[in-house]
């Protein structure tokens, strides 16, 4: 038998006596277990029953409940919480809860044959795991004893939770220190390693520190305002912006980079591929996930989804913009022209953007060529991105009239042309 296995039937042993009146020895179970297996039965919890009825879990309404869990302030760390934990395990057979400061679950997330399952235990949105409604469990004990805590398969007093494992630790409120609520990672054996404690604290840990710093701001204009039109404006030359709902946000670097990737990609991109775009030798995906949480911290938790990363938001955005003028032929000096004020396309290093660049210069360069527009040419051949194209020399030299006095010019120009590249 193994240490694990060893150590679980001598707990489940404990349990079984507790329950008939005899007092397990002090090395059968951990003080904070038989403390809660102790609370549980003065209380009245019945061990038979994962989440009994009654005064104990008071019901709410669905509109209640949607009501009461958007205004929650946890609720507000949940975009962080889904970067630094979910994104990871999602697929591991776990969920993920957030619970208020009274144990009712507020969310409860994973794939769905984990959140099928929890659901036998009523391990749903909206039911209440406080430890004096069913007795030992993590989100209710960590709640009890306000510390991280883990419960393992038998230590739960409910006997229908035995078969599962789960860790949990309280998130404080930053200036009052009062706990908000729980972050807890509810499973089967793999819940049970050290490690997934651990993990939870360091979640916890990274909430605190956003909270405390302000980076979560419950007062944010832009969680109360309505959806609308939304922009992105990367092309001025004078940084990149966001703007929604009548409120203007200066962008990131990277967060412009994230969206302008996320927009050519409305398929979707996981964390490699995202993480591939981002820098030549890759991003951290451990960075990646903290930079979609601050994105949807800044813009709104709607704006983008994870498994895969894609935008559930319409926005414009001067790069498709650019793009759809180019398709339509649509005053191509013009668009030469703001191709050519720099901006994120023309600076950025990150591999995705570097390929869009190219594709957009490309299409301007493609389309101005097949037009033969005079002066679309004089406008290409003069920008950077067209003054060494030999191919767009020779179509201007084509366009110009016999006799025209800018065909020397343009002759000059294709000579060197020739002499510098060999061609």
């Amino acid at each position: 038998m193994s240490d694990a296995a060893g150590v679980s039937s001598r707990i489940r042993r404990a349990y079984e006596d507790f329950l008939t009146g005899v007092e397990p020895p002090a090395d059968a179970v951990r003080s904070v277990v038989r403390e809660s297996w102790m609370r549980s039965v003065s209380r009245g919890i019945d061990p038979g029953e994962a989440v009994p009825e009654g005064e104990r879990a008071p019901a709410m309404s669905a509109t209640e409940f949607a009501e009461y869990r958007d205004a929650h302030p946890i609720t507000a760390v949940r975009p962080l919480v889904q970067s630094l934990m979910l994104d990871d395990i999602a697929d591991s057979g776990v969920v993920v809860a957030l619970t208020d400061q009274r144990g009712r679950l507020l969310w409860v997330e994973g794939a769905s044959p984990a959140r099928d399952r929890a659901s036998h235990i009523n391990f749903v949105e909206g039911s209440v795991w406080a430890e004096d409604v069913v007795g030992t469990n993590a989100p209710g004990l960590a709640l009890a004893v306000d510390r991280g805590v883990q419960v393992v398969g038998p230590e739960h007093f409910a006997g229908p939770v035995q078969e599962w494992s789960c860790a949990a630790a309280p998130v404080h409120d930053p200036v009052t220190g009062h706990v908000i609520g729980v972050i807890d990672v509810t499973g089967g054996r793999e819940v049970a390693a050290p490690f997934a404690l651990a993990a939870v604290r360091s979640v916890v840990a990274a909430v605190e520190r956003e909270l405390r710093s302000h980076s979560v701001d419950l007062a944010d204009p832009t969680t109360f305002t309505p959806k609308s039109a939304a922009q992105l404006t990367v092309l001025s030359g004078n940084g990149c912006r966001w703007s929604r709902g009548g409120v203007e946000r200066t962008l990131s670097r990277r967060h412009a980079e994230i969206l302008v990737l996320l927009q050519a990609y409305p398929e979707g991109l996981n964390t490699e591929q995202l993480a591939m775009m981002l820098a030549e030798d890759g991003v951290d995906p451990v960075t990646v996930r903290a930079e979609i949480s601050r994105l949807r911290r800044d813009l709104g938790t709607e704006v983008v989804q994870s498994r895969p990363y894609r935008l559930t938001v319409e926005f414009d955005s001067d790069v498709d913009d650019l793009r759809t003028r180019i398709r339509t032929g649509a005053d191509l000096g013009a668009v030469i022209a703001d191709l050519g004020r720099g901006g994120l396309l023309a600076e950025s290093s990150a591999p995705g953007i570097v390929e869009i660049f190219d594709e957009v210069r490309e299409d301007i360069r493609s389309r101005v060529i097949a037009d033969g527009d005079v002066g679309a040419l004089r406008v290409w051949t003069s920008s950077t991105h067209g003054r060494d194209d030999l191919v767009a020399w020779r179509r201007l030299e084509h366009r110009l009239p016999v006799g025209h006095p800018d065909r020397a010019v343009v002759g000059g120009r294709i000579r060197l042309l020739d002499k510098r590249y060999g061609l």
